[in-house]
């Protein structure tokens, strides 16, 4: 069955972006980067928000077009030409690159849209995985944590009263220091 995966980089501390919004603090490096590719290949849409989305397509429908390009840059732009992408956003009246326009994270079209896609589906950025939090729309969490203390900024999860019980499916560490986390989301039975 498809599954919506919430895909985010955090610091130690929690957060998935600094203050400015900034992630100039994410150590990835070649063996993460050839980690994320093999990830997203068969991935079956990615799912943003707006700012997301407009930094994404700010670069990479022609990044690969650099003669500077590292083999990553390359191969990550042909893969997020291609994949079919949701942006979230209540302003946003046009989106190109192979993107549907959705204003309010509904269950019911998260649940048509898990039917129809050809892989699972990629929830990126903590604020939208906020919104699908919240509805208990995650799940897998895959959650690559970063060997740094950033002491402020935006935290992955927002405060919450209710208990979401996880099963640890996978850790990974890679030679930066990053660990893998992928936890899935336990349901009861009968529930999807």
């Amino acid at each position: 069955m498809t599954k919506v995966i919430l895909f985010v980089q955090v610091s130690l501390d929690g957060f998935f972006e600094g203050p400015k919004k900034e992630i100039d603090w994410n150590m990835v490096d070649d063996e993460l980067h050839a980690h994320i590719l093999e990830e997203l290949k068969p991935m079956g849409a990615f799912l943003s928000g707006r700012v997301t989305y407009e930094l994404m397509a700010g670069f990479w429908p022609t990044a690969d077009a650099d003669p500077g390009s590292t083999p990553f840059v390359k191969e990550f732009a042909r893969i997020w030409r291609d994949m079919p992408k949701v942006v979230y956003s209540k302003t946003l009246t046009s989106a190109g690159w192979n993107t549907t326009i959705a204003r309010d994270v509904v269950r019911g079209e998260v649940e048509e849209l898990k039917l129809r896609a050809r892989g699972d589906l990629v929830v990126g950025g903590g604020d939208l995985g906020a919104a699908f939090m919240g509805q208990d729309l995650i799940d897998e969490y895959r959650i690559y944590v970063h060997p740094i203390q950033i002491g402020e900024g935006k935290r992955l999860f927002p405060p919450s009263k209710e208990k979401v019980l996880l099963r640890l499916a996978e850790t990974r560490t890679f030679g930066n220091g990053v660990v893998l986390l992928r936890y899935e989301r336990l349901r009861p039975r009968g529930e999807s």
